[in-house]
């Protein structure tokens, strides 16, 4: 992953540290610092942050090794200054399944809190002003607090927090899933505009939450609104019959003026009259301010071509182009290149459908 650190692997999902990580290190060091903290008390502070997202990599190691019992593979974990991420191929459609998944990483959080509260050799009743130094002192009692806090901020009832997916999961036993995810990502939003007025008055921090929930919330529903209406079509409602091509050998200034000179966003690079790699508006872009524009498109092409059925579902070959960052595949039959398809063509698709839709429900 770019600019990620690789730190290990865990039951086959790859973890990384993102490098803005470092910024919040700094950032508390350049706080304690500012404050007369002497260098004893920065370092505990530092260890007992790299503690806290040690839990959160637990937490979402709970979500990635819950989701692998429905046969859902996680690609890899992200530590970020504001948590972690973990990119799980797609979420479970059942809602008992997507239930314990959402679930499985706040009761990370729970089971170690309550690891901590018996393994105290004191009651936890400490005043929180005590909190604000850490030390050996008080270093157990204040990763369980924390813990207590990560688990109960987590299932807040808004997306992307898990509890917006417990929540969704929740009411689309009672409903389908498209109009549940409407319903969970409308709270969501509502709570994210909440976080937004209450972050002007108190804490900018809450600013900056409220945005992230509702941009997420929103991102949700579009989402599951796409897979909606994609469900029950195949690829070959939404083809391309125009393969447009390019020779492995010709230049990027050609390719350039081909661009230009037509409609057309992607190509399929050949050789000796086969497939050898897909040629793109960005890849070509990008090849023009770092290579000559002589350069054959053989140096700007991907090679990993990704190959379609035209009787596959639609839905399922978006989610594919999704998960392997494709934004262009070949539909093949018998051996045969039938047509394309493309994210841009299925984005259309979708918004044909949405209004035709739209026109029967008035």
């Amino acid at each position: 992953m770019k600019n990620a650190l690789y730190i290990g692997t865990v039951s086959g999902i790859k973890i990384f540290i993102h490098w803005t990580f470092l910024i919040l290190i700094g950032w508390i060091v350049f706080s304690n610092l500012s404050r007369g903290l002497g260098g004893e008390e920065i370092l505990w502070s530092v260890i007992f942050i790299l503690t806290i997202f040690a839990c959160v990599t637990l937490h979402e190691l709970g979500h990635a090794l819950a989701a692998k019992r429905f046969q859902i593979k996680t690609r890899d974990i992200t530590l970020l200054p504001i948590g972690g991420v973990a990119q799980m191929e797609s979420m479970p459609e059942k809602p008992g399944e997507e239930l314990i998944v959402a679930v499985a990483g706040p009761a990370v959080n729970f089971i170690i809190f309550i690891i901590l509260f018996f393994a105290l050799p004191q009651p936890a009743s400490p005043e929180m002003e005590q909190l604000q130094h850490i030390g050996p002192a008080n270093f157990l009692y204040a990763l369980m607090v924390v813990n207590m806090w990560l688990a109960l901020f987590n299932l807040i009832p808004a997306f992307p927090m898990d509890g917006g997916r417990v929540f969704r999961a929740l009411l689309a036993f009672r409903m389908d899933r498209t109009r549940a995810t409407r319903v969970a990502a409308g709270l969501g939003q509502l709570l994210a505009m909440g976080f937004i007025f209450l972050g002007l008055f108190y804490n900018p921090f809450l600013v900056f939450i409220g945005l992230f929930i509702f941009i997420g919330a929103q991102a949700e529903a579009q989402q599951t609104e796409t897979q909606s209406m994609l469900r029950g079509f195949t690829v070959r409602d939404a083809l391309l019959a125009e393969v447009p091509g390019i020779e492995a050998d010709a230049t990027i200034r050609s390719a350039a003026d081909q661009l230009l000179q037509s409609q057309n966003k992607y190509f399929v690079v050949n050789n000796a009259g086969k497939p050898e790699g897909t040629l793109g508006r960005d890849e070509i872009i990008k090849a023009l301010g770092e290579l000559d524009g002589e350069a054959p498109v053989r140096q700007a092409m991907r090679k990993d071509v990704m190959y379609l059925s035209p009787t596959m579902p639609i839905e399922e070959a978006w989610k594919m182009m999704q998960q392997q960052d494709q934004p262009f595949a070949l539909v093949t039959s018998k051996g045969e290149i039938v047509g394309a398809l493309d994210t841009d063509n299925i984005a259309e698709f979708v918004m044909i459908r949405s209004a035709e839709q739209g026109k029967k429900g008035k």
